[in-house]
């Protein structure tokens, strides 16, 4: 049976606060008519109306006895009524209310229509979904969307759990019955444990990839290939299985041992270990190709080295011959008689080396006077030759735009492989590379005659390139895959445009969408050109370089330094694990942890479990030094156990969500913002090497990734990814916000410069989001206008260039296409913007989305030079996202703050277990601070509302980090207080 707890089965709270009972329970004018003339006398007026706000709370009937006392007496006194007057339920009345109740709300009863609509939702739900907690909730919703009573929990847990158990062994048998004795015996294999070292080849499909060197690229191709080979049949067998079915049936046989596979009975265990075997097989080929593009990137690096190394080296010849120069430039000089002045330079030149020497040492040097280093790549290639070619043997690559002259060198590449002539005089379309690879490819004054090794290292750099554009995808890959399958077909976005566009305020068609940006820039910029005399926000110079106005720092009153002083004192000293303990009490958000499985968990003492395992891996103290530090008995594979086989990152975002909900709930965040403003900034977490995320950070120094937050304007983080260091932060913004199914919903979203770029301000604003950014270097960028012929009065020197209007216009349909697919939730924006984060001159969505951004980051930076307002506001919230930073920092205080873990997947948790431990801290601060804002209220120490606004949540002083930690659920805290006395 699901736990309750784990659904969203409507309960009631065990003490509601007044603010609920005053917004929920509060009987409305309409209600009260209703109660009179259905329900005769006080007593039974009282009764239906108890009964009428509670089903409007829960969408059934609950018994009288489950009813919290304070809703009966918040009803009893909005009707005005003595303390005297009790509800009475009796059997006569309670089914008459009841059918009034129905009929009042238009509500059908729970009976065969919806006994059918709950069975149905839940067999299309099944399709996609395997937890029975996510199957309730489904049937839930479609329940109350249909207008039907909901039946007791029970009857829903019932039915989820029987038709999801029918599905599921119709998925495992359809696939069993296609399996032959000799897959079987493979499959058998794999779980048999060898004598030597005790473990089995099902361990190898949990292997995780390491860094990206040639010697674990080998490996990863030996993988794919054994992978591969082993079931050839694996794509038909799982054809008719939905994907994410597959996804869940891999996590669940990843976090089993091969010993507890055996356990199950064949088709279901079968059917694990080909989901396994298959994901592994999409992780391999995605890593193989990760490492494809990291090495080209490593050989580039070593070339551009090699030429600043050369340049050095030749630095004294350069200077010899710099000399050589002024003596002949001074010989020139002296004698007017060319015929001795050529004598003497010839004497000079003769006495400096001899002209062959000087000669040679001018074409050394000239040879790597420019940038070019792309003739030095074959010394730091050549090592890779034969892993590059085995690649490119052992994956499909196919090209996502009509262009084919890559695909037809990749060809010509495969065919000479075993060439070893230097030249080659070939015809081959090399339209794809950039005149300084055609001048290193080809031989000079020889026609199509072309350097065989400068050819190899030009295709395959462009091969990379191409494949982080997104011009060329990879069969059988996740994150390399062609991202248009993944979108929706224009037939099934038509019906979906005008409600989309009419929601955003967008024009519905191509022609008019385009006329609207073009006022909406062209009035923004006549609208600051107009206010330039008066605005004395920025001064542009004769040169148009503008220049803004310095903010003005804003000192802290005394009066609220005198606040923070005071609440400083009062604080209650708490350790991390008593705090985790009362937010737990408070919101409950250890409900979402359980068996992957989806089955409830069978863990003595769950709760407790779940509490350590958060604080020991988001205090980064890891399994053995939280067991050492518990006063409990607690065992390092206790805790190990449960981050393994009851938590993954998804239930760790669902538990984030519980206390980010309740926390909406506080008055005092209210001040410091409204919740429509968010902020995203990445700091480095410090990593081991032997992984694919890890990469050398140059500005912070040391292997690492970066965890990049999402956090409220009220001080709480709503969302957080980890990402290598060398991906531009901007490809996962726009994520954090879709991501974040919170009741904090912000729709403007600030950054630093890593946070922005050209496609990113589009995908932006086609999705609705206010993206303004603090954005480095900004006077560099480019102005844009509406139109070549418009002239501004003053600000005319900012504009540099003109919007390519019919671009947009002609891929109208590409973009709404594109953007009303993520709504769907096909595609994430990050899959999509890491194709065109890079330039790609194939691609004209990459084009048409450029140049739409190039117009709203033109409109925002007119409105930051021109309001200071705006600039106060950027900064005030990327002040608190960088002050979460750190704080969420201070919290990670174990293991010298560096990650232990090599597995991408438990990197996130890491990250994500911080935030949950961070936010219940912020929860409790928040907490406290009320609770002492009410005692200094009722002792008559006076404040307002500005002293309040000047107080941040992130206070770590009252907080003990270190020394032995002992959990006790049993101590109940005191109840919430949202209200502050403002």
């Amino acid at each position: 049976m699901a736990s309750i707890e784990r659904t969203a089965y409507p309960r009631f709270k065990k003490r509601p606060t007044s603010k609920e009972l005053r917004d929920v329970y509060s009987p409305t004018p309409e209600e009260n008519q209703f109660a009179h003339k259905v329900a005769r006398g006080p007593v039974s007026v009282l009764s239906l109306l108890v009964m009428l706000k509670s089903f409007q709370r829960l969408g059934y009937f609950p018994l009288p006895k489950d009813i919290p006392v304070e809703i009966m007496i918040h009803i009893r006194t909005c009707l005005n009524l003595s303390a005297s007057v009790e509800p009475n339920y009796n059997s006569k009345s309670i089914y008459r209310h009841q059918k009034a109740i129905r009929d009042y709300l238009n509500v059908r009863p729970y009976g065969k229509e919806a006994l059918h609509i709950a069975t149905t939702s839940i067999y299309k739900a099944t399709q996609v979904m395997d937890n029975p907690a996510d199957l309730i909730n489904v049937s839930i919703e479609i329940l109350i969307k249909e207008r039907c009573e909901l039946p007791a929990f029970s009857t829903l847990d019932r039915l989820a759990r029987r038709i999801r158990t029918l599905v599921n062994h119709q998925l495992f048998n359809s696939v069993f019955s296609k399996l032959t004795p000799e897959i079987e015996r493979k499959l058998d294999q794999l779980l048999v444990t060898k004598n030597d070292n005790r473990t089995s080849e099902y361990n190898l499909l949990k292997e995780i990839p390491k860094s990206a060197t040639l010697s674990h690229m080998k490996e990863i191709q030996n993988r794919l290939l054994l992978l591969t080979d082993f079931i050839e049949e694996i794509d038909s067998l799982l054809e008719d299985i939905p994907n994410l079915k597959i996804k869940h049936f891999a996590l669940e046989a990843k976090a089993l041992d091969a010993s507890e596979l055996k356990d199950f009975n064949l088709a279901k265990r079968y059917m694990l270990l080909l989901c396994m075997i298959y994901r592994s097989k999409i992780s391999a080929i995605d890593s193989l190709v990760e490492m494809f593009l990291k090495r080209v990137r490593t050989i580039h690096n070593k070339g551009k080295e090699e030429l600043e190394l050369l340049r050095e080296k030749h630095r004294s010849k350069t200077e010899n011959l710099i000399s050589v120069l002024a003596e002949v430039l001074n010989a020139t000089s002296i004698n007017e008689n060319d015929t001795l002045t050529g004598q003497k330079i010839r004497e000079l030149l003769g006495r400096r080396g001899g002209i062959d020497a000087l000669k040679e040492d001018c074409e050394s040097i000239s040879s790597y006077n420019g940038n070019n280093y792309l003739p030095l790549l074959w010394k730091f290639y050549k090592s890779h030759r034969k892993t590059l070619f085995r690649l490119i043997s052992m994956i499909e690559i196919n090209s996502t735009t009509q262009d084919q002259s890559l695909l037809e060198a990749l060809q010509f590449l495969r065919d000479n492989e075993n060439r070893k002539i230097e030249n080659l005089q070939i015809d081959l379309d090399l339209s794809f590379a950039s005149e300084q690879w055609k001048k290193t490819i080809y031989v000079p004054k020889e026609n199509n005659l072309i350097h065989r090794k400068h050819l190899e290292i030009c295709i395959f750099s462009y091969l990379a390139s191409d494949l982080k554009t997104g011009d060329l995808c990879v069969k059988g890959s996740e994150n390399f895959a062609d991202y248009r399958e993944q979108l929706l077909s224009w037939d099934e976005c038509k019906p979906m445009v005008d409600e989309y566009c009419k929601e955003l305020g967008f024009s519905s068609n191509s022609g008019d969408f385009v006329q609207q940006l073009k006022l909406w820039l062209g009035d923004t910029a006549q609208k600051v050109d107009l206010n330039y005399p008066d605005n004395g926000q920025v001064i542009i110079n004769e040169n148009g370089e503008p220049t803004l106005r310095k903010i003005m720092r804003k000192e802290q009153p005394q009066t609220s330094k005198a606040l923070e002083v005071v609440i400083s004192q009062r604080l209650p000293e708490r350790n991390v694990l008593d705090i985790l303990c009362n937010v737990e009490h408070w919101t409950n958000w250890t409900r979402h942890f359980g068996p992957l499985s989806g089955s409830d968990p069978k863990l003595e003492n769950a709760m407790e479990r779940y509490i350590i395992t958060s604080f020991g891996y988001g205090c980064n103290l890891g399994p053995t030094q939280t067991s050492k530090h518990m006063k409990k008995a607690v065992t390092p594979h206790m805790i190990s156990f449960v981050n393994r086989r009851h938590i993954n990152a998804s239930k760790i975002d669902e538990a984030i969500r519980n206390i980010l909900n309740q926390y909406n709930q506080f008055s005092l965040p209210r001040l410091w913002g409204d919740g429509k403003t968010a902020a995203a900034d990445g700091t480095k977490f410090d990593l081991y090497e032997e992984n694919l995320i890890s990469e050398y950070h140059i500005r912070y120094g040391g292997y690492g990734g970066i965890a990049y937050h999402h956090v409220s304007d009220t001080y709480i983080a709503l969302f957080s990814h980890f990402i290598p260091c060398g991906v531009w932060e901007a490809v996962y913004i726009i994520d954090g916000l879709l991501k974040n199914k919170s009741d904090i919903q912000p729709d403007t979203l600030h950054a630093d410069t890593q946070g922005q770029s050209t496609p990113v301000f589009a995908l932006a604003h086609l999705l609705g989001i206010n993206l303004m950014p603090r954005i480095r270097n900004w006077k560099d960028l480019k102005f844009y206008r509406a139109d070549k012929d418009t002239k501004y009065h003053h600000i005319d020197q900012l504009f540099s260039d003109t919007v390519d209007w019919d671009l947009i216009e002609t891929h109208w349909q590409d973009l709404l296409q594109v953007v009303l697919s993520i709504k769907a939730g096909k595609i994430l924006p990050s899959t999509l913007l890491r194709k065109l984060s890079n330039y790609s001159r194939k691609n004209r969505l990459y084009q048409a989305f450029r140049e739409l951004g190039r117009i709203v980051r033109t409109v925002f930076l007119l409105k930051y030079i021109s309001d200071i307002k705006l600039r106060e506001q950027i900064g005030a919230s990327t002040n608190k996202v960088e002050a979460y930073n750190g704080f969420s920092k201070w919290l990670f205080f174990g293991g010298d703050g560096i990650i232990s873990e090599n597995d991408p997947e438990e990197q996130e948790k890491r990250i994500k277990y911080n935030d949950l431990v961070a936010n219940a801290v912020i929860f409790q601060n928040v907490c406290d601070i009320t609770l002492i804002l009410w005692e200094l209220s009722k002792e008559g120490y006076v404040f307002s509302k500005e002293d309040i606004v000047m107080l941040s949540p992130y206070l770590t002083r009252h907080i003990k980090r270190f020394g032995d930690y002992m959990i006790d659920l049993e101590n109940i805290p005191q109840p919430i207080e949202g209200d502050i006395p403002v």
